[in-house]
């Protein structure tokens, strides 16, 4: 499959891969003809989505199943009034019906929305307008029905609404009802070009209202090297990315890329997550690679190994937050893995990356994937040298890379703002070493500024992580008159830890970090919570944290 969109397919060192990555871009890519059906027609039978959920039902997909239910898909699209162009939210959980439906619009040309179940009315109001929505697809969950329902009074642009039940209220299409009874699917002679709009993701809002990412159909083949060269996928693969359909790492890690390579996506609908079930998991169904954001990791090195049977996993990387290198090396001491680090943002594919023929480092994002020009600018404007911080940027020429985003759809302003000067400014602060890998910072927001010095709250973390009272912790900066910041922690206390948090366990962890790291860096202000504030994409809301203190 991958020869067909690449002149060289293996490579051997990132010299190579740097020197000879070189995609062949068809004309009007269409991922869903161009690589789901091309596998349908040349290994029908290859297992491509196997599905389970935590009633314990479990349904396998092959790559002609999948081919004969989108084009069924697209054909109930159409019959509803949805074509080409058209917004359509989807709210489908893990449901199996989401892989359909992101193929399915693929094939009529219709844009794409996922969202989250979690958005609440007010949220749907926004999303539906700021858009357009035309359609939702929705799990007939009643929380989902009724923030849907609570929104459509200010939804004027809604027209159709799909339930995949189990409930289908007044007003609602029965998708299993209706969906068996469609005429045959008909390929439109015009589906799309390369720079129309396949699919538009809202942010996950970690410093304001939602921006309305929009990506063209060339985004889904950017994802080839996240699929085969960051999670190191093949046929034989069976793949789990742990995340929610409603976000970006969804078609990074259960769709896109891991297509490419042929590979098995292996998907655990679940209600809530549990470090013990999905390590059960990942052995019963011999799971060769995972995909999981740092905050998991974190959860799963709590766990006792010993009870479950994971030697058929191979390979496993994260993205979507910073790993602290303590968490990486204590779960390659319990597995024998390393964990292969990727950065990347809702704005483009993956950006940098440690790949399988390199020697991951704890703690680094990797190193740039040539499919992108990325450089680390310092305010002033100059390259940042090895150690000193910048911001990571995107060179774009005359022609965009592939896989970066079009536009923030409707704000001119704002696109303006992060793209600017022959670069895409991605916000986030880094460092560089001589070895050209990359040492996340922070977010520019995020970054303390103490007493003349430039503190970064993702070191300071990585630090307070390695005591063995903590499983969580949020570093922000609190105004001071004298030091213009003070570092403050807060932090979530491993549960045989929480009797005893107080003021010696705080100059316990002030004491921790001091003999640590560099002293100026200790948190001078520590508060014990529950939980920290997050997005409903689960990263930690540092923004909430220095709005409670100002």
């Amino acid at each position: 499959m991958i020869e067909r969109f690449l002149k060289q397919t293996e490579f051997k060192s990132q010299e190579d891969f740097i020197e000879n990555l070189e995609f062949v871009i068809p004309e009007n890519f269409n991922f869903a003809y161009d690589v789901m059906d091309v596998w349908a027609e040349e290994k029908p039978e290859k297992l491509a989505l196997l599905w389970t959920n935590d009633k314990g039902e479990c349904i396998r997909f092959t790559f002609k199943d999948l081919k004969e239910l989108s084009d069924r898909t697209a054909a109930y699209f159409q019959s509803l009034g949805i074509g080409k162009g058209d917004m359509v939210m989807i709210m489908l959980k893990r449901r199996y019906e989401y892989w359909l439906t992101m193929l399915g619009l693929s094939k009529i040309g219709a844009v794409a929305i996922p969202a989250t179940h979690l958005l609440t009315g007010k949220d749907i109001v926004y999303r539906c307008n700021r858009a357009d929505v035309k359609a939702i697809i929705c799990a007939g969950e009643p929380q989902i029905l009724g923030h849907i329902q609570d929104a459509l009074a200010q939804s004027p642009s809604v027209k159709v609404l799909v339930s995949i039940g189990p409930e289908v209220p007044e007003g609602f299409h029965d998708w299993h009802a209706e969906w068996n009874d469609v005429p045959a699917f008909v390929r439109p002679e015009h589906v799309n070009t390369n720079d129309d709009t396949l699919l538009m993701y809202f942010t996950s809002g970690t410093s304001g209202n939602p921006k309305m990412v929009a990506h063209d159909h060339l985004y889904a083949l950017g994802h080839l090297v996240t699929g085969v060269y960051w999670h190191n996928l093949s046929e034989d693969s069976i793949h789990l990315t742990i995340a929610d359909t409603g976000w970006g790492k969804a078609v990074w890690g259960k769709l896109y890329g891991q297509w490419f390579a042929g590979a098995t996506v292996f998907v655990y609908d679940h209600v809530k997550f549990t470090p013990a079930d999905m390590l059960a998991m990942i052995g019963k169904y011999r799971i060769t690679s995972l995909c999981a954001p740092a905050t998991v990791y974190r959860f799963l090195i709590q766990e006792d190994f010993s009870k479950y049977d994971i030697s058929s996993l191979r390979y496993c990387c994260t993205a979507g937050e910073a790993l602290n290198p303590s968490v990486f090396e204590l779960f390659h001491k319990r597995t024998g893995l390393h964990i292969y680090e990727a950065f990347g943002q809702t704005e483009t594919t993956l950006s940098l990356g440690t790949f399988p023929w390199m020697t991951p480092k704890p703690g680094s994002m990797g190193v740039p994937n040539p499919q992108y020009n990325v450089d680390l600018i310092r305010p002033d404007g100059e390259v940042a040298g090895p150690g000193e911080e910048g911001e990571i940027v995107v060179r774009v020429g005359k022609e965009k890379p592939l896989g970066l985003f079009k536009y923030y759809y409707r704000d001119e302003e704002l696109t303006k703002n992060a793209w600017h000067d022959g670069m895409y400014h991605t916000g986030d602060v880094a460092t560089r070493d001589e070895d050209g890998y990359y040492w996340f910072v922070g977010r520019n927001d995020d970054v303390i500024k103490s007493s003349g010095y430039r503190i970064s709250p993702f070191e300071v973390e990585s630090v307070i992580m390695k005591h063995p009272a903590v499983v969580e912790c949020a570093v922000t900066g609190v105004p001071d008159e004298i030091r213009g910041f003070l570092v403050k922690a807060t932090i979530v206390l491993k549960d045989e830890w929480k009797p005893k948090a107080g003021d010696e366990l705080v100059k316990d962890i002030q004491t921790f970090v001091k003999e640590t790291t560099a002293p100026y860096k200790y948190p001078r202000r520590i508060e014990f919570v529950d939980e920290l504030p997050k997005t409903i994409s689960g990263k930690i809301r540092r923004v909430e944290i220095r709005e409670k203190d100002k």
